[in-house]
């Protein structure tokens, strides 16, 4: 099928023809036909299924017809974070080229004096955070009672961010008669009662998630002690032929802490958590997709939504917590038949997580190294000279420490080799601060470690 069949207008053709967009993906292909109805949409997709699109493209060729008045949307995106919010903006950009349409981006970290102007003037789309919209609201300085369209994008996050209440105040100052697309990448029971309590009458799509990882990615599993991850992350930093990477840490402390380090010694790196301004978040960005910055240290609720052609290295400082999050993960490599590289650090600590995640790939994470100290593993690598007080103990929750069973246990694999590696283009912005960081440690004296303590 092509997106012809689909009934799109022909300026959405043209704009998805410059960007060599020739098939829907399996939600795209089930959803715009629906939402070009006018009915409600259920969608159960994961984020890189092409679910933006699947609501981004019918909206822009119905609200062709009409426009906007002064502080009142014709319609309205809710997404969780600053991130996912400005990406969709991008979406609506890049799509909507050839088509006449305002939009406003409202979020946090952007001063209210530029949105307030956007909105006086009227906008076509919203796309906002819960937060940031009712802050502007309780301003009066919106209106949402023209809004002919919703979309509650990544509603189990909502959830997981305890954004539900908000929703449901937000859904009550909507006008009834509305066409409502609901999106979540899965369904517990407090979603499914807020999908029941907006949508009417609602057509289910659900497309099969990306359990798996692409194939075009090579996965990796070092077992190693917490003292030793900072010094295998630098000897691997410098030793494989990375163009680009993203490397995941589970709290926003530890994103800061691992950035500092690597910039002390040499690497070009940028980085990506959820306390940072809009502003620096979005020149970190710009920075990490034109090439400035080839290494990026970023937390997980800050990376969702990066969209970045092309990363040949992801690296998994930290396991994730939750095993959907790998996926995600190393998702941001290995694009548009590309070959990628994730490797991932795992503790004695980790070694369930590990489980959970190999038990959703339903495959064992090709194990590389195995050099853990079983015993010096109990505590986080940054928490072992002094305990953080009680509020930062419960910024994430840690992984439970006991061992993993015999049967599937990592600890008992046979190491695999590593996959033969490319090399760089010689003047890539990776090899620049590969060969920064050789010239800083060659100053050093032989056999002193550089990288244990900061």
């Amino acid at each position: 099928m092509s997106f012809h069949a689909l009934g799109l207008s022909e300026e959405l053709l043209n704009a998805l023809a410059e960007m060599n967009y020739v098939e829907p993906t399996p939600i795209q292909a089930q959803a715009i036909p629906i939402v070009l109805q006018g009915r409600d949409v259920l969608g159960i997709a994961q984020t890189g299924t092409g679910k933006t699109a699947s609501f981004t493209l019918p909206m822009l060729d119905i609200l062709a017809q009409g426009r906007a008045r002064a502080r009142m949307p014709r319609s309205l995106i809710l997404e969780p974070t600053r991130e996912l919010a400005t990406q969709v903006s991008e979406s609506f950009e890049r799509y909507g080229r050839f088509q006449k349409l305002t939009k406003a981006l409202i979020i946090g970290g952007v001063a209210f004096g530029d949105q307030d102007k956007l909105l006086e003037k009227g906008v076509d789309v919203l796309i906002a955070t819960p937060g940031r919209l009712i802050d502007q609201f309780e301003r009066s300085k919106i209106l949402l009672s023209g809004v002919e369209i919703l979309v509650i994008d990544e509603a189990d996050r909502m959830l997981d961010m305890g954004f539900v209440p908000d929703i449901e105040r937000i859904c009550k100052l909507l006008p009834p008669r509305r066409q409502t697309l609901f999106f979540s990448a899965t369904m517990p029971p407090p979603i499914k009662r807020l999908a029941d309590q907006f949508l009417n009458a609602p057509k289910l799509i659900e497309v099969s998630r990306p359990a798996t990882a692409n194939t075009s990615i090579e996965q990796r599993l070092y077992r190693l002690s917490a003292r030793t991850k900072r010094d295998r992350l630098t000897d691997l930093l410098r030793s494989e032929p990375i163009q680009n990477a993203i490397i995941f840490c589970n709290r926003k402390r530890d994103v800061s802490d691992l950035h500092t380090v690597l910039k002390r010694n040499g690497f070009i790196v940028g980085r990506l958590h959820g306390d940072m301004e809009q502003p620096e978040r979005q020149a970190e960005l710009d920075k990490f997709r034109s090439g400035a910055l080839p290494i990026l240290v970023a937390s997980d609720v800050a990376a969702r939504g990066l969209d970045v052609p092309s990363v040949s290295h992801v690296f998994n400082y930290d396991v994730p917590i939750h095993p959907d999050d790998y996926v995600h993960r190393i998702g941001r490599t290995g694009r548009a038949g590309r070959s990628g590289i994730a490797i991932t650090f795992a503790t004695p600590a980790e070694l369930e997580a590990v489980q959970a995640i190999e038990k959703l790939l339903q495959v064992q994470i090709p194990l590389v190294s195995d050099t853990a100290e079983p015993a010096a593993d109990v505590e986080h690598p940054s928490t072992s000279r002094r305990r953080p007080a009680r509020s930062a103990r419960s910024e994430k929750p840690t992984q439970p420490d006991k061992p993993a069973s015999p049967k599937n246990s990592s600890a008992t694999r046979t190491p695999h080799r590593a996959a033969t590696t490319r090399l760089p283009a010689a003047n890539s912005p990776a090899v620049r601060a590969i060969a920064a960081a050789r010239t800083t440690t060659r100053s050093r004296s032989a056999g002193a470690t550089i990288f244990r303590h900061f």
